[in-house]
């Protein structure tokens, strides 16, 4: 396990996860754990400093989040972030009120002790990000201002004798111009980590721990065809060689010329022996009737894994399943990091049914997309595997409105490769997240020729992100999105309408289903 340098107590704030990539672009490592989370527990992990997150709470609220008292006395920096900063506040003897004028948005930030160690580097009347309707009346003793806002006499506090630091605004949003900056200075200047986390050590580390934990048994590894899958395939070849079976599931859901191209890169490109099961015409049939997208999802799920069970029976002595489940995954589909509200099911979270005999290893569990296409780089996976747009492990069947049929399946296809391919032609595809298309089977009238038409409608997705916890829409330009449009009419039959996604995420996702 990697060492703890910084400590995220969640309160339950939706930029919870971004503490976690401000300070991991710091190369300073860090977990988020739940707000209850005991004092005992925390030193365990021996971290040099804990952060208090925000939330959507008071704390005057009768059920109010509250943090283990013993945290405070573990001799750690600690760091409270709007909520977490009101939570110091009182748990110190400190007031807070509801404020009179809710702050929510851009401000200007006054720094009143430039030589606060916080501050370094910063500049003076930076933008940050304010989100909160309480605010603190009266500072516990001990305490002083060392930031105000217009709005806000006490925008950032602190307790040098304790080491105690706490900010009204959000540091770890994008709109806090300085924030990032502010986070590395608490984590480098007043925890004093000096340990710089890379992809090269990560992966060290885990190709260790995979041997240890393997021993001479074998790992059954789930592949999809996507970047997360692929990697863990390719670090567990690196860890354990041929006691890896890595099985590319073809579930009938996948984007066109998907299975050929995995073929070619873990037989041809890395010489990883690769074992392809076609399971088409049970996922399809399991499917049939099935429209709620939760559904689907339950669906897939334990259809996979009951064809990695077919397959394990095929070998002697598997007795791990490996999957490529990601940070945002956890995060987004079990509320382990606190009261934060469950998103949506993955299909690879929450571990592994009663009836299955294996354990689990899950060697990316702890990054996000991006730290995930580092270490393929590493392994030596070809660029273009590494930087391929996230699928989703469901595939095509959560980018179809409704039920799932071949006929819809063939058509989505067509348009999905006609979009991407412009992309990649026009040299968007690199500069943005993730572009797919969505079959909407809500059908319009259209006229083709001197012909009416009353055919389907695809929706165009596209966005920009760095690691999919929040996205917006990419700004293409309009005669991209009209080449595209044109194509998938002219030449996908049963499409005469495109339409284009303008939402972002929040508080929109970026998948519809």
């Amino acid at each position: 396990m990697t060492n703890v340098s910084i400590i995220v107590l969640d309160f339950g704030s939706q930029y919870t996860q971004l503490i976690a990539r401000r300070l991991r672009e710091q190369e300073i490592y860090c977990e988020i754990l739940p707000y209850y989370t005991k004092a005992e527990d925390i030193k365990k992990k021996n971290p040099k400093g804990v952060i208090l997150s925000g939330g959507p709470s008071s704390v005057y609220d009768k059920d109010a989040y509250e943090v283990d008292q013993e945290v405070y006395n573990l001799g750690l920096p600690i760091l409270g972030i709007c909520y977490g900063m009101q939570r110091i506040a009182v748990d110190f003897g400190g007031s807070v009120v509801r404020s009179d004028h809710h702050e929510y948005g851009k401000a200007e930030l006054h720094i009143i002790q430039p030589d606060n160690p916080i501050f370094k580097d910063c500049e003076d009347n930076r933008i940050v990000w304010m989100s909160h309707s309480d605010r603190v009346e009266e500072l516990p003793q001990g305490f002083e201002a060392i930031a105000v806002s217009d709005n806000s006499p006490y925008a950032a506090i602190a307790n040098v004798e304790k080491n105690i630091y706490a900010f009204q605004f959000h540091p770890e949003v994008n709109h806090s111009e300085e924030g990032y900056l502010m986070l590395r200075n608490f984590a480098r200047n007043i925890c004093g980590v000096d340990e710089k986390w890379k992809m090269e050590h990560f992966l060290k580390e885990q190709i260790k721990l995979i041997r240890e934990k393997v021993g001479d048994g074998k790992v059954l590894c789930g592949l999809s065809g996507g970047v997360d899958s692929s990697v863990v395939a390719a670090m567990l070849y690196e860890a354990i060689g041929d006691q890896l079976v890595p099985v590319f599931v073809d579930n009938g859901l996948l984007r066109k010329g998907e299975r050929e191209q995995v073929e070619q890169v873990f037989k041809i490109n890395l010489k990883v022996p690769l074992v392809v099961a076609d399971a088409r015409e049970k996922f399809l049939s399991r499917l049939a009737g099935v429209t709620d997208p939760e559904q689907k999802r339950k669906i897939i799920g334990h259809t996979f894994i009951e064809v990695f069970e077919e397959e394990a029976k095929k070998h002697d002595g598997i007795k791990f399943l490996a999957q490529g489940t990601l940070y945002p995954d956890v995060i987004e589909s079990i509320s382990v990091n606190g009261p934060s509200e469950v998103i949506k099911s993955h299909h690879n979270v929450g571990g592994l049914p009663d009836w299955m005999d294996f354990e689990l290893i899950e060697p990316l569990r702890e990054l996000f997309k991006d730290e995930v296409r580092k270490i393929g780089l590493e392994l030596g996976l070809p660029e273009s595997m590494v930087n391929r747009h996230p699928f989703p492990g469901p595939g095509l069947a959560i980018r179809i409105m409704g039920e799932v049929n071949q006929a819809d399946l063939d058509l989505l296809r067509e348009a999905d490769v006609i979009l991407l391919d412009e992309l990649k032609a026009s040299g968007y595809y690199t500069k943005t997240w993730q572009a797919f298309a969505v079959l909407m089977n809500v059908k319009s009238v259209g006229v083709m020729g001197d012909n009416r038409t009353y055919d389907n409608t695809v929706a165009i997705r596209v966005v920009e992100a760095v690691d999919g916890m929040t996205a917006t829409f990419a700004h293409l330009p309009h005669d991209l999105l009209e080449r595209i449009s044109r194509r998938i009419i002219n030449e996908v039959d049963g499409i005469n309408r495109v339409v284009y996604d303008i939402s972002s995420k929040p508080p929109a996702t970026i998948e519809w289903e």
